[in-house]
């Protein structure tokens, strides 16, 4: 997911250090050798966490979270440096040297900066803002980040649980006493503090919060903070307070736990999280915690390169969605009211993104999370009155366009994961039906007039609503509702009114049925044009739900794929005012932008999987590195990873809701998914390798397979998936039979 306002970070950007580039050499803080400290014991040599590069997408527009979290907690505790334009979304880059504190919350791979809540930052004096440090200095890993200082002298560790932060520091024998800047006025990006406060409860303990509107535009967090040894207070300017301990000594300890609900319910965090003092076994934990959940996919590989690629992505997948609700129960609900729920609320749901792999991934490796998911689609529309669009910290930013919480709730449904069935197919056939967004347009003309609709990008809104209505008629079909199931069925063909067979792309259209001029298909405004973070090169594909309907469109396979061929050499032009999200471009398919992910798995339809495996083996190569700058676009809350695991897996769902994957090409020897009841299911390849990227033939379970694809309930069922590779294209898959 992007935003609506990028050229304003790149001018900000340009202000301050010029867009994209490192700070300047005489900022940053000299490399010292850092103190190593025996207090965050090491991973053990079979541990999987040893894999994960935490770096991978802190530079570029990776925008990626670097710091200390466990699997899809509340919590992201890392360091945040000031905000320097679009690519310190997250509140860090690798590029930068200069930190502002070390906040709770950050947000992963998103295009708009929010959070930063709840900041601590080691000073030497109260006078000190910021404090420099260099990238030598700093340790990563799940669940554990240091850093070492030199102004103060001091070596910072945080590790976390799901709803609270664990803070170290070790101070050098050169400092008298220790000191802490609690800044709860700054935050990341567009957050601006609305209120805030601190109280000291004991002579080791304080609480306090801080209101803030964002892109989160009511967002809440109370925290309750325990320090290990007694600290004074003393409030500084606007927003800041310096907490002081006297006994250097010894390491200054520092547990905070956060809430949306209360500083109560940030305590009762605290202490069922944090009972103790035990730093060590708290880093151990959270790397078990990440070991555990690492584990739900296991790979066979001599490749260590791809082998730490595959883990980091599948690691980058559970940063969010993020538990929302309290141990007690309680959560910020989208009505800005406290609910209680029997369920666990989620948050931070980047849909427009995530509903293409990043949740198809999870039903197949998270069953046990879904049906709490599934709640939470489901409250969120009772409590606001339609499903989710873009939810952060229990706010709707109405973020991006279509209604992506359709594809997934319906997913989820299709799939046999929601016991409310019927809650869920109102929440998703209202919120079809509302008048908001265009959706009121849609309802009048059958599709959305490109001058009639303010916020233009009716192509793309068009194209998102159709796969959506598509959802809701399977669902309504599952359940018995066949009128429903008729008038949504006929809404997901509205992607036909924005075809133009004679130029074979998808177009915008007046409210007379006139294509919108001038056109010109390279051209990615969405200021402008009629298309969103994209042109018409990409957003002709993005009809996943009826593929072989837009192959007729284009007049037959032959027509469909020499202009598919195109895509991938075609090159032009995207306009000065081009979004900064197209990027990761083969031709004119642009990976570092998410309506691009399913078109490479389109082959499969039209019987020519060779076309489609050349180009995956090439994505997944070339585009996904091992180092800082190793996405070729936004993380996108795991989207971007989402598409890298399920593909070096060798599957792909391009439908968005039911569960039929698509075969691709797999980079591993074997890949193994651990199922529920003690079941799993692998995919195995023989003869792979570099150059034999085709499958040649196929074994189910021991028994000769020729469709290109599997379903859903093939997989969990569990089992083996046997395919022999080749260095030539096969006539695997091929036959119209075998296509999906």
């Amino acid at each position: 997911m992007k935003h609506r306002i990028a050229t304003l970070w790149i001018a900000l950007a340009g202000t301050l250090v010029g867009y994209g580039q490192p700070v300047q050499s005489s900022r940053l803080a000299q490399p010292v050798q850092p103190v190593q400290s025996s207090w965050a014991a090491q991973p053990e040599p079979s541990s999987l966490t040893q894999y994960v590069n935490p770096r991978i997408g802190t530079g570029g527009h990776g925008h990626v979270f670097l710091g200390a979290n466990v699997p899809f907690g509340y919590v992201q505790l890392g360091p945040t440096e000031p905000t320097r334009g679009w690519d310190w979304c997250s509140g860090y880059h690798a590029s930068d040297s200069v930190l502002i504190g070390f906040g709770h919350q950050h947000l992963s791979g998103t295009g708009i900066g929010d959070l930063g809540d709840i900041a601590f930052l080691p000073v030497a004096n109260a006078r000190q803002r910021t404090a420099l440090f260099h990238h030598a200095n700093e340790t990563v890993r799940p669940g554990y980040y240091a850093v070492k200082l030199q102004q103060p002298n001091v070596w910072v560790e945080l590790t976390a649980t799901q709803r609270a932060g664990f803070h170290r520091y070790t101070f050098g024998a050169d400092t008298h006493r220790a000191m802490l800047l609690l800044d709860l006025a700054q935050g990341i990006g567009w957050d601006k503090a609305t209120h805030y406060g601190v109280e000291r409860v004991t002579a080791t303990s304080l609480a306090g919060h801080r209101f803030s509107k964002g892109w989160a535009n009511n967002q809440k967090v109370f925290f309750a903070a325990e320090f290990s040894q007694p600290v004074t207070v003393e409030p500084m300017d606007s927003g800041r307070w310096l907490i002081t301990a006297s006994d250097v000594s010894q390491p200054l300890l520092v547990k905070v736990g956060l809430s949306a609900v209360s500083v109560d319910n940030a305590e009762a965090n605290r202490k069922a999280e944090l009972p103790g003092w035990d730093f060590r076994n708290q880093v151990a934990l959270a790397d078990k915690a990440w070991n555990e959940a690492l584990a739900r996919v296991t790979i066979k590989t001599s490749n260590l390169t791809q082998r730490r690629i595959f883990y980091t992505a599948l690691y980058h997948t559970m940063t969010a969605p993020s538990v929302f609700s309290d141990v007690n129960g309680y959560y910020h609900g989208a009505d800005g009211e406290v609910h209680h729920g029997s369920f666990t609320n989620y948050t931070t749901l980047s849909l427009w993104d995530t509903y293409r792999a990043a949740h198809p991934l999870m039903t197949l490796i998270h069953t046990d999370r879904l049906p709490d998911m599934a709640e939470t689609f489901i409250h969120i529309y009772r409590e606001q009155g339609k499903l989710p669009v873009w939810h952060l910290m229990g706010c709707e930013t109405n973020c991006m366009v279509g209604n992506p919480a359709i594809p997934v709730l319906a997913d989820m449904v299709l799939k046999g994961h929601v016991a409310d069935r019927e809650g869920a197919y109102e929440a998703m056939r209202q919120s079809a039906l509302a008048d908001e967004r265009g959706l009121d347009l849609l309802k009048q003309y059958g599709y959305l007039p490109c001058d009639k609709e303010e916020s233009r990008e009716t192509v793309a809104k068009g194209l998102e609503y159709a796969l959506a209505d598509w959802c809701v008629a399977k669902v309504a079909r599952l359940l018995g509702k066949k009128a429903d199931a008729r008038h949504f069925a006929q809404r997901a063909l509205a992607y036909r009114k924005y075809f133009d067979p004679h130029t074979t792309f998808m177009r915008g259209v007046d409210s007379k049925g006139q294509f919108r001029v001038p056109f010109n298909p390279f051209s990615a405004d969405h200021r402008m044009d009629d298309y969103t973070e994209g042109n018409a090169w990409q957003y002709t594909w993005l009809v996943p739900h009826d593929v072989h309907g837009l192959v007729k469109l284009f007049g037959g396979e032959r027509a469909f794929t020499t202009k598919l061929d195109s895509l991938f050499v075609v090159t032009g032009d995207l306009g000065a005012n081009a979004s900064p999200d197209i990027t990761g471009l083969i031709g004119q398919y642009a990976h570092g932008n998410e309506p691009s992910h399913h078109v490479l798995y389109l082959y499969n339809y039209v019987g020519q999987p060779w076309k489609g495996a050349r180009l995956l083996r090439q994505t997944m190569t070339e585009l996904y590195r091992d180092d800082p700058d190793g996405l070729c676009g936004n993380e996108d809350v795991g989207q971007m990873s989402a598409w890298y695991i399920l593909s070096a897996m060798g599957i792909y769902q391009v439908e968005p809701a039911g569960g039929r994957y698509i075969i691709g090409s797999p980079l591993f020897d074997e890949a193994t998914l651990k199922l529920p009841h003690g079941k799993s299911f692998s995919i195995r390849t023989l003869n792979n390798s570099a150059e034999n990227i085709y499958v040649q033939g196929a074994k189910l379970n021991g028994r000769r397979y020729t469709k290109s694809y599997l379903l859903y309930d093939d997989i969990m069922r569990g089992g083996v998936l046997e395919l022999q590779m080749g260095s030539q294209p096969s006539n695997w898959g091929t036959r119209p039979a075998d296509r999906p």
